[in-house]
């Protein structure tokens, strides 16, 4: 009787701390899950996110003509 208790326990203490888990990390477990859904998923296309994102939100400066009245400003 005595092993039938504290397996009870024991599976009743495992299910708490999993709750708990669940609830303490909440928003991160959430974004993991969906990114690897996205991941999964063969019918997902990244560029379909938003498509008023730039196609190259860091150009070089040889991309983009510069004007002679305008400074040049290094960026680190």
């Amino acid at each position: 009787m005595g092993a039938l208790t504290a397996s009870l326990i024991a599976i009743a203490g495992l299910a708490l701390g999993w709750i708990t888990i669940e609830i303490a990390c909440k928003p991160c477990l959430e974004s993991g899950r969906e990114a690897i859904d996205r991941n999964l998923n063969p019918d997902y296309d990244p560029d379909d996110d938003d498509p008023r994102l730039p196609l190259n939100p860091n150009p070089t400066p040889s991309e983009h003509t510069v004007d002679s009245s305008s400074t040049s400003v290094k960026v680190v």
